[in-house]
């Protein structure tokens, strides 16, 4: 099929809004289908995942295609939740044009602005379809004023009640248009058509269709509107070329974006591609210019849901999905090696939430590591690692209902049984005087007996510094072979902490008399000695628990300013700043990373889920009395404990 009969549309829009529903009607009216499924029922082809079928909800950004007169459409239907926001990014990344679903009985909820606003940011063509209009009680001119005042000006329904509306925006779209309106007063039906098209193409106007997805109301008038007034892949003007140049056409050099993974239990991954320019041929090869080495493949699908329908070959403005594939991942560019390009990668949100996972036996133990990296293959906002301090398996993901979806994934997909729990904060030890301590082992049981004697003097260093070690020993007091035995006492019981089991950092230990004897004194005594010394180092240095803070960005309508910063304040957060950022008021701060372990879902609540926030590591610093005091005692008495 030629590149100028194909459109590409992703299904955006608020949970529950009935993007899945108006999928199920656009593939019936074209019969791509042979009955309507339903979420209610759990038969409908997008939302054919375990999870989404018990929830009655997409979790998953999902992939079909119909027909329309000559004409091919392939949609992506993408979740609601803002936990599964990654897929949205993904879906928005592979297609031409977007349809943003609104739900007429709920009007414009924070799901739909956000989804407007990222199709602002990259200038997307763009259709409203009203939903659920069908509905008692609908009040069309008051929907249709609320997505004026919200979404954009420009937003006018496609009708012809409002024909004069309609001419109007198409004439301010365009120059040459608006000339002729003011002169003649009225534009002809060709002049108007011709003028919706380029004016929704370039992102200036967004026709307003009402209709419903249960009744198939307003469908043959979407499809009708996807066709003539939507982008082909021709028109395509946001590919986000990083490197080279690509022409958007089947004759040009092969490229493509792989956008998204997805772990079938059949055939196993299958790399979806966006096909910018040339030809693909299945049974072919590519050259992934991203990892710099070239792929083989055998098939080539175009994706029905979770049915796989092989093709022969794609070109310019198809969405494919190429399974087994050994070395190629999601953001990878594909291209003709004689023509390398390199398109920009996709940037994800970081992870809000964190939770830590134990296997709950032997078996899962070894199988968690490869179940957790299929998971992170297929999802970029989801992570996992071992924390280095604490020891623990830590997953993170967008939000609680993020996390708990893939640790259920973990059990049905892969048969892996965890355990979760709350992340351990990664604290650590330090001290805020100088001391100067002896620590001497001395070990006497019949035979040769072990003896190492060291001073050492601690004293503390600022912030992010570590650990310094300085040798001053003079005349011989302790032998030059076993002065690296001292420091490395010194390190290991560093690691291992002293007042509560943290490692010890931001000090600097001189190393500053000593002992030793000839026969008894080995490498491991003065081992013993130095461990022993920095033990009662710091702990005669007053010692205290430094806990990592986080900077966080919150950004929220001024609303709930309010709220929000007397929030932080009760988390012992610090505000650093604020700025306005668009329609949002943007707060900096300063939190504890023991106080954010909740707080993607605590924003979500105070403010109506219109909030969210980034996060980074800042810093250390020392914890407050009142909250040390409490984990250092628990250390204390299970150390008590392990000794007895």
């Amino acid at each position: 099929m030629e590149a100028n009969n194909k459109r590409s549309v992703v299904l955006l829009g608020h949970a529950q809004s009935g993007k899945t529903s108006l999928a199920e009607a656009l593939l019936f009216r074209c019969k791509a289908t042979t009955r309507k499924g339903t979420t209610a029922e759990g038969n409908t082809v997008s939302d054919y995942n375990g999870d989404e079928i018990e929830r009655k909800s997409s979790i998953n950004a999902s992939f079909m295609f119909c027909d329309f007169q000559d004409i091919r459409i392939q949609i992506i239907d993408t979740p609601g939740f803002a936990d599964f926001y990654g897929d949205v990014l993904a879906g928005v990344r592979a297609v031409d044009n977007a349809i943003v679903v609104i739900d007429a009985s709920a009007g414009i909820e924070v799901g739909t602005e956000r989804a407007w606003q990222l199709l602002e940011e990259i200038g997307m063509p763009r259709l409203i379809f009203v939903n659920k209009a069908d509905k008692e009680g609908i009040d069309k001119d008051k929907i249709v004023a609320e997505i004026r005042s919200i979404l954009s000006r420009s937003a006018v329904v496609l009708d012809t009640t409002a024909i004069e509306s309609l001419m109007e925006e198409v004439a301010e779209s365009d120059d040459s248009l608006l000339e002729k309106y003011l002169s003649n007063g009225k534009l002809t039906i060709d002049e108007i058509k011709t003028g919706l098209h380029r004016a929704v193409d370039n992102a200036k106007v967004f026709p307003i269709i009402f209709g419903s997805a249960l009744t198939d109301a307003g469908i043959d008038e979407l499809l009708k509107a996807v066709k003539e007034d939507l982008a082909s892949p021709l028109e395509r003007s946001h590919m986000l070329v990083e490197e080279g140049a690509v022409e958007p056409s089947e004759s040009a050099p092969f490229s493509a974006f792989v956008f998204k993974s997805i772990f079938d239990p059949y055939v196993g991954q299958l790399s979806i591609a966006r096909i910018y320019s040339g030809k693909l041929s299945a049974n072919a090869t590519f050259y992934n210019v991203t990892q710099k080495n070239t792929e083989r493949f055998g098939h080539l699908y175009l994706l029905q849901g979770k049915e796989q329908r092989a093709i022969e070959a794609a070109g310019a403005g198809d969405i494919v999905a190429i399974p087994k594939l050994k070395s190629t991942w999601t953001n990878d560019t594909l291209a003709d090696q004689a023509h390398p390009v390199i398109f920009k990668p996709m940037e994800f949100p970081e992870a809000m939430m964190s939770a830590s996972v134990k296997p709950k036996t032997r078996q899962d133990d070894e199988k968690i590591s490869q179940a957790l990296a299929k998971l992170v293959a297929e999802d970029p906002t989801f992570h996992e690692k071992v924390e280095t301090e604490t020891k623990e398996m830590i997953v993170s993901g967008m939000g609680d209902l993020h996390i708990h979806i893939m640790i259920g994934r973990l059990k049905k997909r892969f048969n892996v049984d965890v355990e979760m729990g709350k992340p351990k904060v990664p604290y650590k030890e330090s001290i805020v005087k100088t001391a100067k301590v002896q620590g001497k082992f001395k070990r006497q049981s019949g035979g040769r007996g072990q003896y190492g004697d060291a001073w050492i003097e601690v004293r503390p260093l600022e912030h992010g510094k570590g650990f310094e070690f300085v040798d001053k020993i003079v005349g011989g007091a302790i032998p030059r072979n076993f002065i690296p035995s001292v420091e490395k006492g010194v390190r290991a019981a560093m690691a291992q902490g002293v007042l509560a089991g943290y490692p010890v950092v931001d000090i600097q230990a001189t190393l500053v008399d000593g002992s030793y004897h000839d026969v008894d004194s080995s490498d491991a005594a003065f081992q013993r000695a130095g461990s022993m010394a920095l033990r009662k180092a710091v702990l005669a240095a007053s010692p205290v628990l430094l806990e990592p803070i986080m900077e966080i960005e919150v950004y929220i309508p001024e609303e709930y300013l309010g709220a929000v910063s007397g929030d932080l304040n009760s988390r012992r957060g610090r505000t650093l700043g604020m700025e306005v950022k668009g329609r949002v008021q943007a707060l900096k701060a300063s939190v504890p990373l023991s106080e954010t372990f909740t707080y993607a879902n605590d924003l979500r609540s105070m403010t109506q889920g219109k909030g969210s926030y980034t996060m980074k590591f800042s810093h250390y610093e020392t914890v407050p009395n009142k909250i040390a005091a409490p984990i250092v005692q628990a250390f204390q008495a299970h150390h008590k404990e392990e000794e007895e």
